[in-house]
């Protein structure tokens, strides 16, 4: 691994009013690496995601992606802000971000919701992007749907044109919250077959996930959080089958209980 992390997350802290979400996370992601935030509704695992590419700014601590701070020390407010607009879009660029939510637009087909961002964020031609957009739907299976619109594709189908929407971008990052979790379960299983494919492919990335599954198969390395601090981090068998933590006993049994893993 390299010695720099891809991700390297140092005592972050995030308050919303008087309620703290993380209390001094610390974590770090390598490259090629999968880390999968598990816990309890609430414990902080989303809020944490959308602090590192800056989506949430954290109050203190610091997150660096390729050793570049994400944000910079407001003294006055006593906050992290985000850097110049400008410096910020040109961080994100490498950063995949796939929500529960697809967050399609409804009046454009497949190809038009995958080239959007390209035309406008890239500023690529539209020949260009046309062909950057057909080779990340082929990367998801959908081909044969790039003239289709959102409203005649099932979820499992939107989800995995956002995921090609996020990977028309070539990001050297990847980072998914939920993205299964507004699925009916038939459904589910498409998309985590597209994200092992991605895993498998060497993609950096960090999921919030309530697939035990996926987690235990996929993941490198699990991080559990409970009440903004992450209580439990390691291999993904390490922490799934043999922690040493009450909280995370607890909360698993549930899931040892209803399937294996």
């Amino acid at each position: 691994m390299n010695k720099v992390p891809k991700i390297a997350i140092r005592d972050v802290c995030k308050r919303f009013g008087t309620l703290t979400v993380l209390d001094g996370v610390s974590l770090d992601v390598h490259q090629s690496e999968v880390v999968c935030l598990i816990g309890a509704s609430g414990s902080g695992k989303s809020t944490l995601l959308r602090c590192i590419n800056f989506l949430e700014a954290y109050d203190a601590g610091e997150i660096r992606i390729d050793g570049h701070l994400m944000g910079y020390v407001d003294a006055a407010q006593k906050q992290r802000r985000p850097m110049s607009d400008r410096m910020l879009r040109q961080a994100r660029r490498d950063i995949g971000f796939v929500f529960q939510q697809f967050n399609l637009w409804p009046h454009m087909s497949v190809i038009q919701n995958v080239m959007e961002p390209l035309l406008r964020v890239r500023g690529l031609s539209a020949e260009v992007a046309v062909k950057r957009g057909e080779v990340a739907l082929d990367r998801v299976g959908l081909t044969d749907k790039r003239n289709s619109y959102p409203l005649r594709l099932s979820g499992g189908q939107q989800q995995r044109v956002a995921i090609a929407r996020a990977l028309a971008m070539e990001p050297s990052l990847m980072l998914f919250d939920e993205p299964t979790s507004s699925l009916d379960p038939e459904l589910v299983g498409e998309v985590l077959q597209v994200m092992k494919g991605l895993a498998a492919e060497g993609m950096t990335m960090v999921v919030v996930t309530h697939e035990m599954g996926f987690a235990a198969h996929v993941a490198d390395r699990v991080a559990f959080l409970d009440r903004g601090r992450i209580i439990d981090v390691g291999p993904s068998q390490q922490v799934l089958h043999e922690s040493k933590e009450a909280r995370v006993q607890q909360f698993l049994q549930t899931y040892h209980d209803r399937t294996n893993f």
